[in-house]
């Protein structure tokens, strides 16, 4: 649905850019935070956020994205990317590029490879390989869905996964399954640009990765309550 919303935004610019007798492939450009929110943890309330932005034409944009958590203590998880996307088929983009994570420390840095689009049934997959220093590799896989109770009321399960091909313990990641996150929020579009939310967000740590949480005296699992908001321009 989101990515249908986009389309429909630059349809609509598209179209009227060619009614003004313009280029009818002008430049867009799009931000969205597609989180923003606090969750109720043990040790307090954390910040979490997920934005990405876009600029270009039809066919060619370049995207930026970046998400990340917020403890008491400062920013415990974060990363940056930057990728050339390019449209293959309706609703379906190749994406290219490098990704920063700036935390933990030390930083770490990808090339970045991977596809973000509808599948059947609409459901949200934005999927990506990456390639790091001495070998290491790594992949993401996100899928949303988003069920409507009314134009404005919308329900939306989510699934996170981050897998590692090795260890590296001075980041705590460990190889294989390293973690995964389920997300179940409830949105309120008071217009369609912005729309606060509430939900549940059960989240694991596994294999060497959790080993590592657990040598630090953390936990390895957890069900938090989230409140915070959509917004997009």
């Amino acid at each position: 649905m989101k990515k249908i919303n986009t389309m429909i935004l630059a349809l609509g610019v598209s179209g009227s850019a060619v009614a003004g007798g313009m280029n009818d492939d002008p430049f867009l450009f799009m931000l969205k935070v597609d989180k923003l929110e606090f969750r109720d943890t043990d040790d307090g309330t954390n910040l979490v956020w997920d934005a990405q932005a876009w600029a270009g034409k039809d066919l060619n944009k370049l995207w930026l994205k970046s998400e990340g958590e917020q403890t008491g203590d400062g920013t415990e998880e974060g990363n940056i990317e930057v990728l050339y996307s390019r449209a293959i088929a309706p609703f379906w983009d190749l994406q290219a590029g490098w990704r920063h994570d700036f935390r933990p420390e030390p930083t770490r840095d990808w090339f970045a490879f991977g596809a973000k689009g509808l599948a059947p049934y609409l459901f949200e997959v934005d999927a990506t390989a990456y390639v790091g220093e001495s070998g290491r590799l790594a992949a993401a896989l996100s899928v949303e869905y988003e069920y409507m109770f009314t134009q404005k009321l919308i329900l939306s399960p989510e699934l996170e996964m981050n897998l590692y091909s090795k260890d590296d313990e001075e980041t705590g990641v460990g190889s294989g399954l390293s973690d995964m996150n389920l997300g179940l929020r409830l949105r309120y579009e008071i217009v369609r640009e912005f729309a606060p939310y509430i939900g549940v967000v059960w989240w694991g740590k596994y294999g060497n990765t959790a080993d590592y949480v657990k040598a630090e005296g953390g936990d390895t699992s957890d069900v938090e309550f989230v409140a915070g908001f959509r917004l997009w321009f």
